[in-house]
């Protein structure tokens, strides 16, 4: 097997290629990251009720939401400026947030926020590299966190060799993104937009004992905005991946 390509400085800026939306890269991420086997994706082709009630995954509290740059800014451009920078650190946070600092990072840092978050962070297996750094981020502060990510050559590999093995053409670093990543966590029946391109975690609302993402109200907290946004500007690059873990 060919070696993945490699990392490259563009401005100044360690970049890598962007990941597909894509469940089997995403499970091939996590295997690269040694996180639980027991965590699996789903591509949600439809938001329909009567597609949504027949999946087999539900409840499911964790979703990636992948959006053409024209979708992203429709629905964020108005939000973005009302987050305060991010303070928080310890391990009594509401949600573990990290910044965005490598360039083209967005899924590598959509799928970080899950498994950090979801279900208090269980499907990071316990004595792995990956949980190291998790423990140590946890008690970093914001500018500490970021650079603990970006010096990450863990990290870094993980990524490269996942976003080389896709189903479409492998782009360059160099290549213009136009599509964000962006990750949604349901912990405690809060329901968190969490976003490295953002100044820090987004609290979109609260859901009953018996909700998730995928009903009515969920989605309402959290892929609403970019669907509308989608059906409104006339494009229709956007997918929805669904994370559910083993029960």
């Amino acid at each position: 097997m060919a070696a993945p390509p490699q990392a490259e400085i563009i401005d100044g800026i360690k970049t890598f290629i962007p990941l597909e939306n894509n469940p089997d890269v995403m499970k091939l991420l996590c295997e690269n990251l040694q996180i639980s086997g027991d965590l699996d994706f789903h591509d949600i082709i439809s938001t329909s009720p009567e597609f949504l009630q027949e999946c087999y995954f539900r409840p499911c509290h964790a979703l990636i939401v992948l959006a053409d740059r024209t979708i992203y800014q429709a629905a964020r451009s108005a939000v973005e400026p009302t987050i305060s920078e991010y303070k928080g650190s310890g391990p009594d946070e509401p949600v573990l947030w990290m910044k965005q600092t490598i360039g083209h990072a967005c899924g590598l840092m959509a799928l970080l926020h899950v498994v950090f978050n979801l279900e208090g962070g269980r499907y990071v297996r316990p004595g792995t590299e990956i949980d190291a750094l998790r423990q140590e981020a946890i008690h970093l502060g914001l500018t500490e966190r970021a650079q603990l990510l970006y010096d990450s050559k863990f990290l870094e590999q993980a990524h490269m060799d996942a976003a080389s093995r896709g189903s479409s053409n492998v782009p360059s670093p160099r290549d213009d993104n136009r599509h964000h990543f962006l990750a949604f966590v349901q912990k405690d029946g809060k329901v968190w937009e969490l976003n490295g391109g953002m100044n820090g975690p987004l609290f979109r609302g609260e859901l009953g004992e018996r909700e998730d993402l995928l009903n009515e109200r969920g989605l309402e907290l959290t892929a609403q905005d970019f669907l509308i946004a989608a059906e409104q500007s006339g494009c229709d690059e956007m997918s929805i991946v669904a994370i559910s873990g083993g029960r």
